[in-house]
Parts: structure tokens; C-alpha cells; sequence
């Protein structure tokens, strides 16, 4: 018990400092137990079987699923008669946002929604002058209420099914607690409402542009070259190896129009104009030694967009402009999601420059602006990066799992002709597992199989639509949970909390555990809560004589709310950046949320199921 303990509180460490990714964290934890076997009464069979659990592969299924449902455009559908019902009203907005994403999280994995709206939501703050922050956490806290409708609306369900069948041999149903989960989204979406948007500050406004929001007035400069400079005649290749590697040359205009991207052999000739992203110290030195002088007025974001220059097809062409088609160049936001192979990467290590031919000018980290030595940088999830990218990549950017574009894409092909067989594929699944036709687990993977075939996904795309941490995380964490349980590790710290039923009614005890799993998500996930406390719930239910579903309900319940912390959700975490939170936003907002949930939660437990 001991030994289960330590490792344990060595998880806990891991999961609160990030000091390595979530998903190897977990895998320590499953090494650990099996090599202590005799501590923790965990065989080689017993520590490898997470990966055979149903719910893991359920959740798998249901990633690859949802990942269907978006290839078809559903999601983007609905934005567009989102913001055509909202307009310019704040309040219209809010219920658009909590409604989109609130209602299709009940059947389909919130964290893909999320991040398919980011892009809606950012686009329709800005044309109906709105700050992004006004909606972004709402987009969020809409899809973790949304997530309680129904058994397969969040991973956390399908886990805290998997493990309450195992304890009390009670799995849930698909619509088990969808009278409750109606009760906490419509109370979620009246306090967004009516209270929480008042509650959460103008962070970003709405009417900047992105150069403004990024403050790159000081860091973004044109410079003209001048007769004398000793830039005139050589090639961008070898004035890169002169230039300090926290300079870069973003941009070459002339004769007001944009060169078509420059390779490395474009020659710079007298009188062009440099889009430059340098600290004002090196901009000097550079202005001084390389015969360069300043524009007198800042870059104006026209400038960067692409949209409305003109373009010089050939560099070198004496005869200027020829009409040529031009590779047209925007400003555009990434979010670095959890789990991207991009987190503790430096930028310049990464495909952003090499693959896609971006520009990197900036990178918000929560409230924070990053400019200077931004290349060596180390990625961390959450960062938002502002980078000038040719137009035609954004949709291998947007098809990039790790990444997210904050912005809609013009044009984006979706392929809508399988949108019908797509809706109609998660509602067979959702409708033979609610009939007791078939086990939820073959429906999904049925459904998977009918995606392929049905054309909506390629096999290819299977695997990235797989948030592989997420899979890891939780493979690794239920032989954790069957250890607390074999160990006793279980029942001696239901025993501890039952000692609260001497002073507080049972009701009160089902309360104090609910915050327990709540405050616990925060730290160490939503999945790895439920898989600690589900069987702490049952123990301390059969110490004071309580019923034990009522227990592994409010956990199951609470391990979905975590409304105070932009980390101990994954969706929190993807609107940190864009949204332009600081970490007590989320606090300030999210903490009465949180006491009221609870509440009501928990009277609706002991109404409907009893305690």
C-alpha cells in the first residue's frame, strides 16, 4: 500500500510540474507497478491490460468518429448559421457559441469541437466587434457541460463506466444521467449568460488588428535599401548568413508591390523595401552597418496580408510587374495543442519554417507577448504564434494535428457530400448502444469501419485523428486505479474521508467529495481522477452505508468540470493563447461556476438516484 501510495505522489509531482509530457508520465507509473509487483499486486498481464480496456478503445473509436463528423464540415455549417443568427449582438453571440458547442459535445469528443470552433468563434468576435475573450472560455466551459449528456460525451464517461462496472458491476447507459447533465448544461449556459461574461475581461480587443494586438509596432520595421548598401547584388541566401538569426527578413517590396517569395538566389536591388522583424537594438546596428534607412511609418497590416498587393512574378525581371500568377502571404494565429510533437521544440526546429514557409513574429504565451529570441524558444502547449504564412499552405497547417489555425480558412474544401453518412453513422452508434443492440465498444469500432468504407475518412487519417496522449494517459493510469482497489489503498482513504459523516450528513459528505475530484482534476487530469477516486468514492460510500453509485457519479460529474484552471482541461488550455486569458481568469469566472455546479450536482444525485 506503501509503494502505491509513493507512486502515486510521484504522478502528482509529474502531472503538477510538466516536467515530462503526460503520456510518459503515465507509462512510468504502469513500469513502476509492474516491476513492483509484489508491492502492488500488479502483474505484467494486469499492468498492460489498459490498453486492452474497453473504454480506452472506446475512446479511440470516438476520436476517430468525431474526426469524421469534421472532415464533412458539420462543425463550420453550424458556425455559419451561427454567426448569421448572431450578428452584432454580444448576447446573441454567447448563446450561438454555447448552443454550437454545447450540443454536439453530448455525442461527439468536445476537445476536436473546440478546437474546429476556435476559428469560427475568433472570426465572429471580430466581425460582430466583440472581444475574442468575451467567447472563448464560454466555447470551452459550453463543451465540458455539453460533455455530460450523454455516455459518450466525454472520455472521463466512458472510463467512470468501465470502472463502475468493475466495482459494482453497474456499467452506465448511454443516456443513464442525461436528465442530470440537461439540468447542469442549462444551468452552465444561464450563468454564462446572464453572470459569467460579465466576469471575464476585454483581454484582446476588438477592434485591433493582429500586428496591434502583438504589439509589433517596436519589432516590425521597413527599412529601404539604399544605393550604397552593400545588401544591393547579393543574393538572400548570403545575406542570411550575415544576418543574426533573430533577424529576419519577412517581406521584399517593390515598386510598392510584393515580390512573389523570394528564393535563394533573388538578388536585392536599390530602392527595395525590407520587412524586417528585429528588437529595435539590433535594428540600429543593422540600419547603420548595412546602408539601410528607416520607413518613417509603421507596417501597416495591409502590407503582410497578401490579399490586396500587387506581386513582381520574377525578382530579377528588370521589366517589373508581369501579371503573373503571385504566392499570395497572411498573417495568421497557431495554437500549439497538448500533446503536438511541436511542445519543447524550438521553433526554429520545427516544419513551421521548413514545411510550410512561415515567418515567426511573435508568440502569446496566456496574457504574455514574446518577441525577442523567439526562435530558440521552447514550444510549451497553449502557445498562440503569430506568423506571416503563404496562403497555400494554411490547410496543411489546418490538417496538421499539431496545430491548430485560430483563423477560418477561405475556401477550405470539406467533404460535404458524406455529411449526411457521416451524421448518420455516430447516430447509429449512439442508437444501437442505447437499444442494448450492441455493446457501445463494437458500435464505435463499427462505426469506425463504416467511416473508412463509406469514403468520409481515409485510412490514413485514422491515425492522426487519435489524440495518442490521451490513449497513453489513460493505459497507463488504470492499472493504477485496480492497485489502489487490490491494495486497500482504496478503502484506507474512503475510511479518512467517511470521517467527515460525523459531522456532515451524507449529502454533505457526496458534496465534499465532489470538490475532492474537482480540486484533483486540476492537477492530474480528468481521466486519472476518476480512475484514483471512482473506487475512494465506493469505499467511502460502503463505510457510511451510502450508496456507492451516487459516489462514483459525483466524481464522474466533477472530473468534468474543471472551470478554474486553464490546464486541467484540455479545452481550457486551447483557448488560453487565443483568448488572451491570464491563469485567474479563469478563477475569477470559473470559481462561483464551479460552487454553483456543485450544488446543483449533487441535489440532483440524491433526487434522482438517491443517497
Amino acid at each position: 500500500m506503501v509503494v502505491v501510495f509513493a507512486i502515486t505522489l510521484l504522478a502528482f509531482g509529474l502531472f503538477a510540474t510538466e516536467r515530462v509530457p503526460v503520456d510518459v508520465t503515465a507509462l512510468l507509473v504502469l513500469v513502476a507497478l509492474m516491476v513492483l509487483e509484489p508491492w502492488t499486486q500488479i502483474s505484467a498481464e494486469e499492468g498492460v491490460a489498459g490498453f486492452s480496456n474497453s473504454a480506452t478503445i472506446t475512446v479511440l473509436a470516438m476520436f476517430i468518429l468525431s474526426a469524421g463528423v469534421s472532415r464533412t464540415g458539420a462543425v463550420q455549417r453550424l458556425g455559419a448559421r451561427m454567426a448569421a443568427f448572431a450578428g452584432d449582438s454580444e448576447r446573441r453571440q454567447l448563446l450561438s457559441v454555447i448552443s454550437v458547442a454545447g450540443l454536439p459535445s453530448g455525442v461527439l469528443n468536445n476537445t476536436p469541437i473546440v478546437a474546429m470552433l476556435i476559428p469560427v468563434v475568433s472570426d465572429l468576435a471580430r466581425e460582430g466587434h466583440t472581444s475574442p475573450s468575451k467567447l472563448l472560455i464560454p466555447l470551452s466551459y459550453a463543451s465540458m457541460v455539453g460533455g455530460m449528456l450523454t455516455l459518450i460525451g466525454t472520455s472521463t464517461n466512458l472510463i467512470a463506466s468501465d470502472v463502475s462496472a468493475r466495482l459494482l458491476g453497474r456499467p452506465f447507459s448511454m443516456f443513464e444521467f442525461t436528465g442530470l447533465g440537461v439540468i447542469v448544461f442549462l444551468t452552465g449556459a444561464g450563468y454564462l449568460l446572464f453572470v459569467g461574461h460579465r466576469l471575464i475581461p476585454e483581454r484582446i480587443s476588438a477592434s485591433e488588428g493582429l500586428l496591434a494586438e502583438y504589439r509589433m509596432s517596436e519589432y516590425l520595421t521597413e527599412v529601404v535599401v539604399t544605393d550604397n548598401s552593400p545588401l544591393v547584388g547579393r543574393t538572400i541566401e548570403a545575406i542570411n548568413e550575415t544576418l543574426p538569426s533573430d533577424v529576419a527578413v519577412i517581406q521584399i517590396l517593390r515598386n510598392d508591390r510584393e515580390v512573389e517569395r523570394p528564393d535563394t538566389e533573388t538578388q536585392i536591388r536599390n530602392g527595395d523595401a525590407l520587412i524586417i522583424r528585429a528588437r529595435p537594438e539590433r535594428l540600429k546596428r543593422l540600419v547603420s552597418t548595412q546602408g539601410l534607412s528607416i520607413a518613417p511609418i509603421d507596417v501597416p497590416e495591409t502590407v503582410l496580408d497578401g490579399a490586396t498587393n500587387g506581386a513582381v512574378a520574377d525578382a530579377n525581371d528588370q521589366g517589373g510587374a508581369t501579371g503573373t500568377t503571385h504566392r499570395s502571404r497572411t498573417l495568421v494565429e497557431l495554437v500549439i495543442p497538448t500533446g503536438s510533437s511541436f511542445v519543447g521544440e524550438r521553433a526554429a526546429g520545427t516544419p513551421l519554417k521548413r514545411e510550410y514557409d512561415t515567418d515567426l513574429l511573435s508568440i502569446r504565451r496566456g496574457s504574455d507577448l514574446l518577441h525577442r529570441r523567439i526562435e530558440g524558444l521552447l514550444l510549451d502547449r497553449g502557445d498562440t504564434l503569430l506568423v506571416h504564412a503563404p496562403t497555400d499552405t494554411l490547410e496543411q497547417m489546418a490538417a496538421d494535428p499539431n496545430l491548430i489555425v485560430a483563423h477560418e480558412i477561405p475556401n477550405k474544401e470539406y467533404r460535404t457530400a458524406k455529411l449526411p453518412l457521416a451524421v448518420g453513422i455516430v447516430l447509429s452508434v449512439v442508437g444501437l448502444a442505447a437499444l442494448g443492440v450492441l455493446d457501445i465498444l463494437v458500435a464505435a469500432l463499427g462505426g469506425v469501419v463504416a467511416m473508412v468504407f463509406g469514403g468520409v475518412l481515409k485510412p490514413d487519417e485514422l491515425y492522426d485523428a487519435v489524440e495518442w496522449d490521451v490513449i497513453f494517459l489513460l493505459a497507463g493510469l488504470i492499472p493504477l486505479g485496480t492497485a489502489f482497489a487490490e491494495t486497500g489503498a482504496a478503502n484506507l482513504i474512503g475510511g479518512l474521508v467517511a470521517e467527515t459523516a460525523a459531522y456532515l450528513p451524507v449529502l454533505g459528505v457526496l458534496w465534499v467529495f465532489y470538490v475532492i475530484t474537482a480540486l484533483t482534476t486540476a492537477v492530474v487530469s480528468n481521466a486519472g481522477s476518476v480512475v484514483l477516486l471512482v473506487p475512494i468514492g465506493v469505499a467511502t460510500a460502503a463505510e457510511i452505508g451510502a450508496n456507492p453509485f451516487a459516489f462514483v457519479l459525483a466524481v464522474t460529474f466533477a472530473a468534468s468540470a474543471d472551470f478554474m484552471t486553464p490546464i486541467g482541461y484540455q479545452t481550457n488550455l486551447l483557448v488560453y493563447g487565443p483568448g488572451g486569458y491570464r491563469f485567474t481568469d479563469y478563477t475569477r469566472v470559473g470559481a462561483p461556476l464551479q460552487v454553483v455546479l456543485s450544488i446543483v450536482t449533487v441535489l440532483g444525485i440524491a433526487t434522482l438516484w438517491g443517497v
